[in-house]
Parts: C-alpha cells; sequence; structure tokens
C-alpha cells in the first residue's frame, strides 16, 4: 500500500471553542438551533480537502458530570467520535485532550483539521509541520488567535467556517475585513 492510500485526515472539534467564539463573538447571545454549524458540511469539507479517508474527533467538556445526549447521537450519527472529558474544574480539559492528541497524531501517517480558534496549541501543530503533516485550521478568521495565525508562513491555511467550508444555512451577522478584490458592493447597496 503506498502512502498516500494509508494517510488519514484528523479532523479535531474543539466544541467548547467553536461554539462560545459563535455565541460571544459572533451572535453575542447563545445561538439559535438554525445558526449552529452543520457538522456534517464540517466532515464533508474535511474529506474532500486532501481527497483521504477521514476520522472525526469532537472534544467536549463532561466535567460536570452532563453530556448533551441528543447532540452526542446526532454526532454519531455524522461519523464523529465524541470524546467526552471530564477533570479537576480549574483543567481545560478539551485543550489537554486536544493537546495529547496531536502529540500522537506526530509519529502517524496523518493530516490535521483542527477547528478552533485558540493558540495553546500552536506547539503540537509547529512539532506536526516539522514532522511533515499538512495542517489547516476550521475557524472565523477574525477571530483565530494571532499564535495561530503566524503559522500561515508555514502553510496551514485557514478555512473560514462560514465562508469556506459551508457550516451554516444562514447567514451569521459578521463584520470582518474584506479584502478589495472580493468586494463586491452590490452587497451593501
Amino acid at each position: 500500500m503506498n502512502e498516500s492510500s494509508e494517510r488519514k485526515t484528523y479532523l479535531i472539534v474543539d466544541g467548547e471553542n467553536i461554539d462560545a467564539t459563535l455565541g460571544m463573538s459572533v451572535l453575542g447571545r447563545r445561538p439559535n438551533p438554525d445558526e449552529r454549524p452543520r457538522w456534517d458540511r464540517v466532515a464533508e469539507f474535511a474529506s474532500e480537502l486532501w481527497e483521504q479517508p477521514t476520522s472525526n474527533l469532537f472534544f467536549l467538556n463532561a466535567t460536570s458530570g452532563q453530556m448533551p445526549l441528543n447532540f452526542v447521537q446526532a454526532l454519531l450519527a455524522m461519523a464523529y467520535r465524541p470524546i467526552p472529558l471530564a477533570g479537576e474544574v480549574h483543567e481545560k480539559v478539551v485543550d489537554i485532550g486536544i493537546q495529547r492528541t496531536l502529540d500522537a497524531l506526530a509519529d502517524r501517517p496523518a493530516d490535521i483539521l483542527l477547528a478552533s480558534h485558540d493558540g495553546d496549541f500552536v506547539p503540537q501543530l509547529e512539532a506536526l509541520l516539522d514532522a511533515g503533516h499538512r495542517v489547516g485550521v476550521l475557524a472565523f478568521r477574525e477571530f483565530v488567535s494571532n499564535q495561530l495565525s503566524a503559522l500561515a508562513d508555514r502553510g496551514v491555511a485557514v478555512y473560514d467556517l462560514e465562508h469556506i467550508v459551508g457550516a451554516f444555512t444562514t447567514q451569521l451577522p459578521r463584520v470582518k475585513i474584506i479584502p478589495l478584490t472580493e468586494f463586491d458592493p452590490h452587497q451593501f447597496i
């Protein structure tokens, strides 16, 4: 078997970060059901990007002892592996779980798509890049941390969840920087 058929894309979703950014930074409130990401579309994007099999890992904070069971069942139906982590209240369990997973992928034939805005994963992503892995970030471009954005110099692309991935069924009320080459005044008049 050649290397390309062995390679796999790991879609790693920082569910806590995506949900918080959508609610607090984009909407300024708790999202309505029709304003939440369509995770099936995100998984489809991941499988098509590098044209290889995917493993979809969705990290959840279950420190409270509770899990959103309907959401977990929906994730399972969309071929995600929910990873509900629990720890001490002061621990960033989702971040720690993702960091450990990224470390574990360093010696596998894997490429990584990370759905997060968080700069806490930069050391692990740099190690993956150093080892020859392809790395991409799925996020709202305007809220990506400076540390993650700096990885663009190393070839890390940021794929906008709304405009590139197509993860939403409704247009979100975002104010973002528009490159002049993409500016269409008809959208504003």
